[in-house]
Parts: C-alpha cells; sequence; structure tokens
C-alpha cells in the first residue's frame, strides 16, 4: 500500500569525528521513522492508495468508499394473484445501485458475494369491511429464504368512501450470505386479495401520486426495498 504525501525524515548530518550524541540522534529518528512504518496506518499519511484490500470488496475516489448496494421502488398498484396466492413484488425504478443488476419486473442480481442486508417497505391497502393479513418473504434463486417470512394484520375500512380505507405500512429486513449471481426476489400473499381496477374489495399494495391539497407531499410509491453491503463473507 501506497502511503500518500508519507516521507522519510531529514536524517542529521554526519560530523568528521564519530559524535555519540548525534549517533543517537540518527537512531532515534530511523527508529520513529520504522514505528511509523509498522503502524496499520500511520498518523503521518495524509491518504492511502492500494491495488489490493483485504477483508472486504469495496472501491472508492477519494472522497469515500463505494459498496455493493441497491435500492429500488415501484410507482403502481399491486395485487395477488388470487386468495391465498403467493405473488412476486414488482419493482419498476432504480432509485440507486453498484454492483447489483435490477431484473424486470421485480428480481435483483448480485454482482459481488457478501453478507447483505434487505429492507422493504410495502404499503398495503384494505377496502373490505373486516380485517385481513398479508405475509411477506424473501425468495432466493426462486427458493423461499428461510426464516424471512413476516405476517402483517391489514385494518378493516372505515367506509365505503375513498380514503377510509385500512392501511398498514409494512416493513421488514434480513441479514444473510448472497453469492454472486443469486437473484433475490420479494413475495407476498393475502387471505383476500382486492383490485382497484374491476373493482374488488381485498387486500393489495398501494401507491398514490404527489398532492398539493390538503397538503403537499410527496408520492407514495407501493414498494421500496433496499440490498446493503454489510462484509464479506467469513
Amino acid at each position: 500500500m501506497a502511503l500518500e504525501k508519507f516521507k522519510a525524515p531529514a536524517l542529521p548530518l554526519p560530523t568528521p569525528q564519530y559524535d555519540q550524541l548525534q549517533f543517537i540522534q540518527l537512531v532515534n529518528a530511523l527508529r520513529i521513522y520504522f514505528n511509523q512504518l509498522d503502524s496499520l496506518t500511520p498518523n503521518q499519511a495524509q491518504s492511502y492508495r492500494a491495488d489490493n484490500f483485504y477483508g472486504g470488496l469495496f472501491s472508492g475516489d477519494g472522497y469515500g468508499l463505494k459498496l455493493p448496494h441497491i435500492s429500488a421502488s415501484d410507482s403502481t398498484d399491486q395485487v395477488a394473484g388470487g386468495d391465498n396466492t403467493p405473488t412476486a413484488v414488482k419493482w419498476n425504478t432504480l432509485d440507486s445501485g453498484y454492483g447489483w443488476t435490477l431484473n424486470s419486473p421485480g428480481s435483483a442480481t448480485a454482482q459481488y458475494s457478501g453478507v447483505y442486508t434487505i429492507r422493504y417497505s410495502l404499503q398495503f391497502i384494505n377496502s373490505a369491511n373486516a380485517v385481513h393479513y398479508a405475509t411477506v418473504w424473501l425468495k432466493v434463486n426462486n427458493v423461499d429464504a428461510p426464516k424471512t417470512a413476516t405476517i402483517f394484520t391489514i385494518p378493516a375500512r372505515k367506509s365505503a368512501s375513498p380514503g377510509e380505507e385500512g392501511f398498514n405500512a409494512a416493513y421488514s429486513e434480513a441479514t444473510f450470505v448472497v453469492d454472486a449471481g443469486d437473484e433475490i426476489e420479494l413475495y407476498w400473499a393475502t387471505d383476500l386479495a382486492g383490485n382497484p381496477t374491476t373493482p374488488t374489495d381485498g387486500v393489495y399494495i398501494f401507491h398514490d401520486t404527489a398532492q398539493v391539497s390538503p397538503y403537499a407531499r410527496p408520492a407514495i410509491p407501493s414498494a421500496i426495498g433496499s440490498i446493503s453491503f454489510v462484509s464479506a463473507v467469513p
């Protein structure tokens, strides 16, 4: 590893005759220099440069580290394939990403192995008169990921008027090892599938555009998710 602007000390010039004090000064200067070189992070260096780093995969441009990650969202209503039917969550917008590929309509492929944390938030809505439930879980390479399922209670609507439905922003996260080439998907199912188009009362994943009245707010995505690098594979 090269240490930017880290220089050898100016050594004292030798005297014509042996001088014990001058010799001690020379030894002390060399001792301080080699102590700095032995340190893992020499304090006198202003920056560091290396071709390879060990213990993790990352890159940087002098202003910070660039770690593998992806953040995505969706701007459409999403309906289940039917009651109690596993359905993939869709993602139509790549918000940020490095080291991951967002695939249409709703999976992400890792380019680098590592330990990752996966987070998501789904805006569930219930247009039915009774409480209903939604379960969300992860799949890796089309296989259910162990211990990733979470069940959410979606409240009943207050009335049949628009805006009186029951809402629940379903959030969860999981951390596990991902291999390069693995494909990650988020799935959900509900006991009563709703559809705002038909219309059919029940549970679906809701989105809304930005509004200015009665107060200004940004758009509500139906799904928000991210995958963040935590560590190299132990």
